[in-house]
């Protein structure tokens, strides 16, 4: 029996590190699919939003079911979309987009992947104040996450206010203007949190270093990382050696990764089985 063909891309600028291809075309070959995840880097194009608007174009016509979108094209495909998901509305964000003919709908699954996630591995933890660093594509979308998932009063910590005067308006909107606010200083809003959740780069290899002060950190407070390697950023190795309980970016990866191949695909893949496999693919790096 022949099997059934799904082509993907993913459009965004220095693609070489990504392990979106390995993780997505091994799990739709274990659901007998011919799957096939292309990357387009558009870093030789100078980044331009017409080459953008011509893949978008192109696309469908070239037989891809979808495309994953990562850095810089977030925010920069939407005005050659036909439509939004509600989320990806909210956001104004999208990382992935469904053909359906030549029509095109995105989706942000960053917030979703995240929402699933922090519902998983935090069960138990206190939630009624938290603070996040960095209010970039990622915050924004974990952002919309910690308050869907019910945390009491979010605290925003940026350098240029402004800059998410729009974002922290329309979260409030959705899930109430007083669950939502922008910090004064990080001290204070670390001070009174019950979480912490990294949403900047710092932490990553290309971005050295820790975000937070470690005298900041304690046995009290549960601290989030979106960075999933290294497993162990410098802010969460301060944070577990003050006794802190710590997740890394893993699961977000893992269930944003997944709900974009239910959505490519219509098929509920094995969560258990991606991370399994994802886990394989960084001992690899290693070694």
């Amino acid at each position: 029996m022949e099997k059934h063909s799904v082509l993907v891309g993913l459009v965004g600028t220095n693609l070489q590190f990504s392990m979106a291809p390995q993780i997505h075309m091994t799990e739709g070959d274990r659901n007998g699919l011919r799957y096939v995840y292309r990357l387009i880097d558009l870093a030789n194009n100078g980044t331009s939003t017409a080459s953008l608007q011509d893949l978008v174009k192109a696309a469908p016509d070239l037989g891809f079911n979808g495309l994953a979108v990562t850095h810089p094209f977030k925010e920069a495909i939407i005005p050659f979309l036909a439509d939004l998901s509600p989320d990806a509305q909210l956001l104004g964000a999208v990382n992935t987009v469904v053909f359906s003919g030549a029509r095109s709908t995105g989706h942000n699954t960053d917030w979703s992947g995240y929402a699933a996630a922090f519902r998983a591995q935090t069960v138990g933890w206190k939630t009624d104040r938290v603070a996040l660093l960095g209010v970039g594509g990622a915050g924004k979308a974990v952002a919309h996450a910690l308050l869907s998932c019910g945390v009491g009063h979010l605290s925003l910590v940026v350098r240029n206010p402004d800059k998410v005067a729009r974002i922290v308006h329309d979260l409030g909107l959705r899930h109430g203007a007083d669950r939502i606010s922008i910090a004064d200083s990080l001290e204070q809003a670390v001070s009174t949190a019950d979480g912490l959740v990294n949403g900047t780069p710092i932490g990553m290899a290309a971005h050295p270093g820790n975000p937070v002060p470690p005298e900041l950190l304690r046995a009290n407070l549960w601290v989030s990382d979106l960075i999933y390697n290294p497993g162990e950023t410098e802010l969460l190795k301060a944070a577990r050696l003050a006794g802190a309980s710590t997740i890394n970016g893993m699961g977000m990866l893992i269930y944003q990764a997944a709900q974009q191949f239910e959505l490519f695909t219509g098929i509920s893949p094995d969560i258990q089985r991606m991370q399994e496999h994802v886990n394989q693919l960084l001992l690899s790096k290693k070694s």
